[in-house]
């Protein structure tokens, strides 16, 4: 018998040897339990991408020129996302939220960013960098005093960057001093969004200098604390309805009990739960790119040129099915990246995978969508260019590109040293 046979045979019959053993037991209703697609939800997940969907386009949609010019987001909107929900996703209901899974959290984030990307920054950085993080490691007095609030009642703002920390995250220069039972803060925080209307701030300052970064802490700063001024709205290229803000702190007195987790391990927290709020933007640009594909495919439909419609040319049926396939190639990341958070795995790379992408990805699909509408799609009166505008913020901040790339390729060399 010569060697191909042998081992076909042994082959065969494996699957027998297995099963007369007790560790390994094939029957049809296990091999039926395979995990689902990623597109595939639960009916809890379907509700509420349908019923985000319909409030956006009813609700926000009618709004977005207004709040664009304005630069602000309206008080109507921000209303109505509190009322639905929509700013107390994952927070238990035990404190006022709607006690929803993290890919709920996508889905919603990426149904709003069909309509707006700065409704949509505004809901993904509230509920994936401050609700979270308050939910894994604030105390219970500080959840009970603070989570309803954010849930129903004001937004919140995550205070880590500074004119001379971007990228470096944790050079940060403001600091957090002892005195009494009470830490004054010092420094300025620039580029904070959602600082126009945050009630709270989740505020990163260093309480040990000579530690390094080990001695940055997490504090809890309210609107109103003395010494606390929030600047005017920078003014944007895209997302500008989304308040972008400097806020300096000038001897901000805040009690101890208002250091968020431990105390020195705010480099943890803003490591670990940017991962997630990548995962949040990754979900903000697909949906940017899905929202400018779903007004500009109709044109190219409607518009005829040579006697015929422009998705009848083969040069333009093969540009559309490419972003339609990238789009989706990066959409599968993203939701792959959030179904491994529900599932309590870690996510670094994927997070900086999806975040890299769908960023990437989105102000492709833009651009292209830009090119298919021709002339008018330069025009303000089109929505292409402000999707255009709005995606470009996506391979800039929470992580340029760069630093994204950086991060995969650190995990990639922990897998294989």
């Amino acid at each position: 018998m010569n060697a191909s046979i042998i081992l076909r045979s042994a082959f065969r019959d494996i699957p027998q040897r297995l099963t007369r053993t007790r560790k390994v037991h094939l029957c049809a209703s296990r091999l039926n339990q395979s995990p689902s697609p990623l597109t595939e939800f639960t009916d809890d997940e379907i509700m509420m991408k349908e019923t985000v969907a319909k409030l956006a386009k009813e609700e926000i949609a009618p709004l977005v020129r207004k709040m664009e010019k304005e630069n602000k987001i309206d008080d109507g909107v921000l209303k109505t996302l509190f009322e639905n929900g929509l700013m107390g996703l994952e927070v238990p209901t035990e404190y006022g939220g709607a006690g929803c899974n993290f890919m709920s959290t996508i889905l919603t984030v990426e149904e709003v960013a069909k309509v707006d990307g700065a409704v949509a920054a505004l809901v993904d950085i509230h509920n994936t960098l401050v609700n979270s993080l308050i939910i894994k490691v604030a105390s219970e007095e500080q959840k009970q005093k603070y989570l309803p609030k954010l849930a129903q009642n004001y937004a919140g703002s995550f205070c880590l960057t500074e004119s001379g920390s971007g990228s470096d995250a944790f050079s940060l220069k403001t600091e957090a001093k002892k005195d009494g039972g009470d830490y004054v803060i010092n420094g300025t925080k620039m580029f904070i969004s959602n600082s126009d209307i945050a009630g709270v701030f989740l505020v990163f300052a260093n309480a040990n200098p000579s530690a390094g970064y080990r001695g940055i802490t997490t504090f809890f700063v309210e609107r109103d604390m003395p010494g606390l001024t929030v600047a005017k709205p920078e003014e944007k290229l895209g997302i500008k309805a989304s308040g972008t803000c400097m806020i300096h702190f000038d001897n901000v007195r805040v009690p101890e009990s208002n250091i968020l987790g431990e105390f020195g391990h705010g480099y943890k927290y803003a490591a670990a739960h940017l991962n997630e709020g990548r995962i949040g933007i990754g979900a903000q640009m697909i949906g940017i790119a899905q929202g400018c594909l779903d007004a500009t495919i109709p044109y190219t439909l409607e518009r005829k040129q040579f006697g015929k419609d422009l998705f009848s040319f083969q040069s333009m049926q093969h540009q559309i099915a490419q972003t339609v396939t990238e789009l989706e190639c990066a959409r599968l990341l993203v939701y792959n990246a959030a179904r491994l958070v529900d599932a309590g795995k870690d996510v670094m790379k994927q997070a900086a995978m999806a975040k890299l992408i769908a960023s990437e990805t989105a102000l492709r699909v833009t651009a292209k969508c830009i090119d298919f509408m021709g002339g008018v799609g330069f025009m303000t009166d089109f929505p292409q260019e402000k999707y255009f505008r709005d995606s470009k913020i996506g391979t800039i901040y929470e992580g340029t590109s760069n630093m994204q790339l950086s991060t995969i390729a650190k995990c990639i060399r922990k897998e294989y040293s």
